[in-house]
């Protein structure tokens, strides 16, 4: 299938999750002069960190029933969410007040971002394609591009104040070209099928994606102040790091396209897991910033296409009916790593160092490894 083809057939969910992209972009490579203006310790902003976890369980609880609710209109509110949420952190003046925007904004891209995934994996079942590495290169795309404008932003000076709102911008325009209330026509031979999903494949491809929403996210979030704090790094220079991470887990996801076709998810996701823990370690054994940096392009190679690939794996594995309540509880268990990455690193930053937080990672990223094995089992 032509990348051309696939971007046409997906481009609401697409927009969608480049404006995620966009928003998470901008909050990891701001997140030292956030948590600098906040005066967080490690430790505080660590607790922080924890708050839009709770609102992405939350709104992961919800998103199904109000997603059938929302109809065509599920992915333009989910935008339009997202626009909103850039603004609340650039509005918080102290912790509390941060942690209270992060918990909100966090619910609210979460939502998006079931919803995204939900509409993809329908797109893929009805058309037997392989279409979640191609959208998922698309957040990562504007994940990384979001960062490297933000670093030289910093550089020159411009406060995280001015720089939200203008993202802002950026993602309502990513909003508003994927603007699409057209639902997929439905499956015709779905209309007796159970809502409820078997449980065993969502728990082990919850497990995966919590496993490597933690080595992404505690990543993007903490590979600045690695740079800049313990290899001395200047101001800006830390922004780089997510910068990397971006680009690279998008690249990494439109080879995934491919692999994926050729090799099948599975062994796409063993090999990668095994990559991406060697890329943790990496980045906690660095002794200089590009060595660093050198760590995270390989952790991200190795996680770009775990998360899209084991949606792809769980979209075929239940019914139409149940899609979205199998993806929604898998996600629920996910998010719970994404945003527990990086609180686990603050802590243990806290108590040691960054450098043993990078070493945990490793660790749990090569958990996904007997996970997928279990998974393959399953699907014979």
């Amino acid at each position: 299938m032509p990348v051309l083809e696939g971007l046409r057939i997906s481009r609401a969910p697409l927009m969608t999750l480049a404006a995620v992209g966009v928003f998470w972009g901008s909050i990891a490579a701001l997140m030292p002069d956030i948590k600098q203006a906040v005066g967080a310790s490690d430790a505080v902003m660590g607790a922080v960190l924890v708050l839009p976890a709770i609102g992405s369980i939350i709104a992961m609880g919800f998103a199904p029933r109000l997603g059938q609710m929302l109809g065509g209109n599920a992915l333009p509110v989910a935008g339009m969410a997202i626009v909103l949420s850039f603004l609340l952190p650039a509005m918080a003046g102290g912790v509390v007040a941060l942690g209270v925007a992060l918990f909100f904004a966090g619910g609210a891209v979460a939502f998006a971002d079931m919803t995204a995934n939900v509409r993809i994996a329908t797109i893929e079942a009805r058309r037997g394609l392989h279409l979640m590495n191609l959208n998922h290169a698309g957040f990562s795309l504007a994940f990384g591009i979001t960062a490297l404008v933000i670093a030289f932003a910093r550089k020159a000076g411009a406060g995280y104040g001015t720089v939200l709102p203008a993202m802002a911008i950026v993602a309502l325009v990513l909003v508003l070209i994927g603007w699409d209330r057209r639902l997929p026509a439905p499956a015709p031979d779905e209309a007796d099928s159970s809502a409820t999903p078997p449980w065993t494949p969502v728990l082990l491809a919850a497990l995966i994606l919590f496993a490597s929403f933690i080595g992404e996210n505690a990543t993007e979030a903490w590979s600045a102040l690695h740079i800049e704090r313990t290899l001395g790094g200047e101001v800006g220079a830390g922004s780089f790091g997510p910068a990397t991470l971006g680009f690279v887990m998008a690249f990494g996801r439109i080879m995934g396209q491919v692999l994926a076709q050729r090799m099948g998810e599975a062994r796409l996701i063993l090999g990668s897991a095994i990559l991406g823990s060697l890329g943790a370690v990496i980045i906690a054994a660095a002794p200089t910033q590009g060595t660093v940096l050198a760590g995270v392009a390989v952790l991200g190679l190795g996680v770009a296409s775990i998360v899209p690939s084991v949606n792809s794996i769980l979209g075929r594995q239940v019914s139409e009916r149940a899609r979205p309540v199998a993806i929604s509880r898998a996600w629920m268990a996910g998010m719970i790593g994404f945003f527990l990455g990086p609180s686990m690193m603050g802590g243990l930053a806290a108590l040691w160092s960054l450098r043993l937080s990078f070493a945990a990672v490793a660790v749990i990223v090569a958990l996904i490894v007997p996970a997928i094995l279990a998974l393959s089992r399953r699907r014979g």
